[in-house]
């Protein structure tokens, strides 16, 4: 019996006898990572991948990423952004090109696809698709800030615009606390800025992207004061503000807004007789009533950390995106660990796991900025990210 393989036959054993369809497919279920380097491996694969189709309906199927960008206030060429894949469950170091230049009065930040920059000490805003190195600069601000909170929406034409709320502005080198800096809306068609009402009174001013959160949802703007749990939001079509409301669970120190899914959750530090612990909460946006939903394993909250000093819970924070809840922490001596909080599609069931530590070296910050957001494919064939 001959039992050697029918070279007619191994011939036809190739992926071109799957058909394009059946390839798509089967290239759409890989990370995103493992995606840009299937590019490489036949004109076939290359083709397919490279296809505007493709591109557009992986990139709406994949999770979104979570950002961690360090700055160093005084070697600013040890500022460091990695990027982390759930789906690849691994960490990429992000490489320094696809940043601008470092510098000490400039503020970052990134949602809904963009990396977005702010000098402090002039009206200049900049952005660029996440990862593709690429930066465009807009018309000035109508008013120069540090740190505001940045989100991306789709106006009725179908076209992304962005809403920059609050931040710090300095006159003179001094914080200005008396001027109530005015929202701005940026529509790339026009180039142009439109000036809109700033935070509501009860909201202080000053306030940054340090101590506020926000989260976009139906077409709403949601800003949430981290430690007065003070809420309200701008209607997107309106350009107006909401009764400023507090939401405020029992026990809560700190309190962060997150869009999951198709809901609002406020994911909180509590303190009980039992302990610290970190909750999350679905909130009602109409009435603002609130419904617990998780809480974190506390093994994990105290993997987090490594000292018993009493305010090393000040250092916790929370973002997200989707389905999937991040809580670090932002101090340096553990390596900024995290854990994540997956939120099923179908049961709405809560699981909790580590995330895998960064990849090193990790150099020390004094500022970390954080952030979740959708990927795009195409950004990324236009920029090798670093093994």
């Amino acid at each position: 019996m001959n039992l050697e393989p029918d070279p007619q036959v191994l011939s036809q054993s190739n992926w071109e006898c799957l058909g394009t369809d059946l390839t798509e497919l089967i290239l759409s279920y890989l990370p995103i990572r493992s995606i840009v380097r299937a590019a490489a491996v036949c004109k076939l694969w290359h083709s397919l991948i490279f296809s505007y189709s493709f591109s557009v309906r992986v990139s709406a199927a994949k999770k979104p990423w979570f950002f961690l960008y360090g700055q160093n206030n005084i070697f600013l060429k040890n500022n460091q952004a990695f990027a982390f894949d759930p789906e690849a469950d691994e960490w990429l170091q992000l490489p320094t090109s696809l940043f601008p230049t470092p510098s000490q009065e400039q503020s970052f930040t990134g949602a809904g696809g963009y990396f977005f920059t702010t000098p402090c000490t002039n009206a200049c805003f900049a952005y660029s698709p996440i990862l593709s190195g690429s930066w465009l600069e807009t018309s000035p601000l109508r008013f120069s800030r540090c740190n505001p909170l940045v989100g991306v929406f789709v106006d009725g034409l179908g076209m992304n615009r962005f809403i920059v709320v609050g931040g710090v502005r300095f006159i003179g080198g001094l914080v200005d606390i008396e001027d109530r800096l005015a929202v701005e809306i940026y529509d790339p068609r026009s180039d142009s800025w439109e000036l809109c009402p700033p935070l509501p009174a009860a909201f202080r001013p000053g306030n940054s992207s340090q101590s506020l959160s926000s989260a976009l949802f139906r077409g709403k703007f949601y800003v949430f004061e981290i430690s007065s749990c003070f809420i309200s939001a701008f209607d997107l079509t309106k350009h107006c503000w909401s009764e400023v409301q507090t939401l405020r669970p029992p026990g809560v120190v700190s309190s962060f807004l997150i869009t999951s899914q198709d809901q609002l959750v406020l994911a909180g530090l509590c303190y009980s007789p039992h302990g610290p612990s970190v909750i999350l909460w679905k909130i009602n946006e109409r009435t603002m009533e609130f419904s617990e939903i998780a809480v974190m394993p506390q093994d994990l909250l105290y993997s987090l950390f490594d000292s018993e000093e009493d305010d090393r819970f000040a250092s916790l924070k929370c973002v997200g995106l989707e389905n999937l809840i991040y809580v670090f922490n932002e101090v340096h001596h553990k390596c900024y660990p995290a854990c994540v909080c997956e939120i099923s599609n179908e049961s709405g069931r809560c699981t909790w796991r580590r995330v895998p530590h960064l990849p090193c070296p990790v150099n020390s910050f004094h500022k970390v900025i954080s952030f979740c957001s959708t990927i795009s494919l195409q950004s990324i064939f236009q920029v090798r990210i670093e093994d």
